[in-house]
């Protein structure tokens, strides 16, 4: 291997760096194909195509409108309600006829907390609720 001269007179020791960055670009490349990718599943029950209409097609009821201000206080359809009356209540609407629930409509405040709104949906989801949908006034 063969020094180069400088100007001075003396060898001149710079480093080859292309072989490294070479180097490093595949390795980059191995780890990239090998780190497996993560991922989440997440369960969403999407409607069946069928061929018949529904026979007799009720009449959706009233949406629930639940309004979360940035206090962290909820409004069941305009009136104060309790954040653990939620499930209860939401188990009544459900229980008057499972097959045409209402829609529960959520409206939350941006500075809203969200462990409000956790709760919210937890009770909804414990209520057997599925319509549940986000509204923004």
């Amino acid at each position: 291997m063969a020094f180069s001269t400088n100007k001075s007179g003396g060898p001149m020791a710079d480093i080859n760096v292309t072989p490294l960055v070479d180097v490093m670009l595949v390795l980059l490349i191995i780890f990239m194909v090998t780190m497996p990718i993560q991922s989440i599943p997440v369960d969403v029950d999407l409607p069946q195509k069928t061929d018949k209409p529904p026979e007799n097609p009720k009449e959706p009821p009233d949406p629930i409108r639940l309004r979360i201000d940035a206090s962290g206080q909820v409004f069941w359809n305009d009136s104060p309600a309790a954040v653990g009356e939620l499930q209860k209540r939401m188990m009544e609407e459900v229980a008057r006829d499972p097959t045409n629930q209402p829609e529960l409509q959520i409206d939350t405040n941006d500075q809203a907390e969200y462990g409000v709104l956790a709760k919210v949906l937890t009770a909804a989801k414990n209520a057997e609720m599925v319509k549940i949908g986000f509204v923004q006034n």
